[in-house]
């Protein structure tokens, strides 16, 4: 047993990234289970197209809105403080959800407006999580304490999740909703046994001046290649992606001829293949440069829209959603470990947050478009547009995608 604990999670990361890689564990479970129960509560309180491109609006705006100012705040202040605050606020809000469903009282503007001030909740937590890795953790270890991260994410947060939250809901509006607010809790009490070295601002630093900060972490980014190159690429796929995956909850209900528990699989198949993608990241990045993987990953992405676009399939569109999660897995963990190793630690919250605003500032344009196409057209629209957009923008990219460089 021991042997097994350190080789999946060896003593050299320290007792403070145990602590924390507990607590993403947990909370990861509670947003998977949320990630379908939030879409389907909405679902369940109206059938307008646009409605319900709204639920994945309100989980894509705050990031884009606040992301910003966490990671000024990030940088500047405690980190770990600004975890447990913000989660506390994150339970807070899912109390009051839950509190309106037991009475019989929510609507789909409350739904929404909880959703969103949860969202907001959460953007400040992540961009100060995401920090704390690098300050526990040394450089040659970022690989295996990402994928550990990672892991978690995959099985807790796409895996586990979405089905519990799918199923927990066809128990009630309430059970996913009030078993992410345990979740929740549970990881405030186990980042709070963290213990950090010293960072942020010091007492005889100059006043902070926020605008002065956000202009650094922009330049900093402008002037990073390989940084550069993945933030405008996440900004400009997130486009045809978002347009697609607003109305995901639609197209596996009235395409797929799935139900709620149909909705939460597919979201499975795609974290099985992440699963599988991550698990060969390692063999994979030491035989194709990032370059190259760059291109195949987009290449599958384009390609991925079209099948969906075609297929009334659930088995077709379950091998699509496979090939693409691991696509999409093997991305996540080259961008966050590529920026982490060559972000100074002074600018990590800053950094992270303007590749946040661009993967967001894709969303949110994208779930626009997918919502009034899906209205006007059908819900296989958006996945048209997402092909033909995807196309356009490889051949654009096709040049600047090979500055993605293995060192630092």
């Amino acid at each position: 047993m021991i042997t097994m604990v350190e080789r999946v999670l060896p003593a050299r990361l320290g007792t403070g990234f145990r602590w924390l890689l507990a607590s993403s564990w947990l909370t990861n479970l509670g947003d998977g289970v949320a990630a379908a129960a939030g879409p389907l509560l909405i679902a369940t309180l109206t059938r307008d197209p646009l409605m319900i491109s709204l639920s994945a609006l309100v989980g894509w705006a705050p990031p884009l809105l606040f992301s910003l100012y966490a990671g000024v705040l990030s940088d500047r202040y405690n980190r770990r403080r600004i975890v447990l605050v913000a989660n506390a606020v994150r339970a807070v809000v899912l109390a009051a959800l839950v509190a309106l469903m037991v009475t019989g009282t929510v609507t789909v503007a409350t739904a929404l407006v909880a959703l969103t001030l949860r969202s907001i909740a959460e953007v400040f937590a992540d961009n100060a999580t995401a920090t704390l890795t690098p300050m526990m953790v040394s450089k040659d270890d970022l690989v295996i304490a990402n994928a550990r991260l990672g892991t978690g994410f995959i099985t807790l947060n796409q895996l586990a999740g979405p089905p519990i939250g799918a199923a927990l809901f066809g128990l009630g509006l309430t059970w996913p909703f009030a078993g992410q607010l345990l979740l929740a809790v549970a990881g405030i009490v186990l980042v709070s046994r963290i213990t950090l070295p010293p960072h942020g601002r010091q007492a005889d630093d100059l006043m902070p001046n926020t605008v002065r900060e956000l202009i650094a972490g922009f330049s900093w980014t402008i002037q990073h290649a390989a940084v550069r190159t993945l933030a405008l690429t996440i900004l400009i796929f997130n486009f045809t992606f978002g347009a697609a995956w607003s109305v995901l909850v639609l197209y596996t209900q009235e395409q797929l001829g799935l139900g709620a528990l149909g909705f939460g699989l597919m979201t499975t198949i795609g974290a099985i293949g992440g699963l599988i993608g991550t698990s060969l990241y390692g063999a994979i990045t030491r035989r194709v440069s990032l370059g190259a993987l760059m291109r195949i990953g987009l290449i599958i992405e384009t390609f991925t829209h079209l099948g969906l676009a075609l297929t009334h399939s659930p088995w077709v569109a379950g091998g699509i959603f496979l090939a693409f999660g691991a696509h999409a897995f093997i991305w996540g963990t080259t961008s966050v470990t590529v920026r982490q190793r060559a972000v100074p630690r002074e600018l990590q919250g800053r950094v992270g947050s303007v590749n946040t605003v661009c993967v967001y500032a894709g969303l949110v344009v994208g779930s626009l478009i997918g919502g009034v196409l899906a209205t006007r057209l059908g819900v296989a629209a958006p996945f048209w547009f997402a092909f033909a957009g995807s196309a356009v923008f490889v051949v654009l990219l096709w040049r600047q995608l090979m500055l993605i460089a293995h060192d630092d």
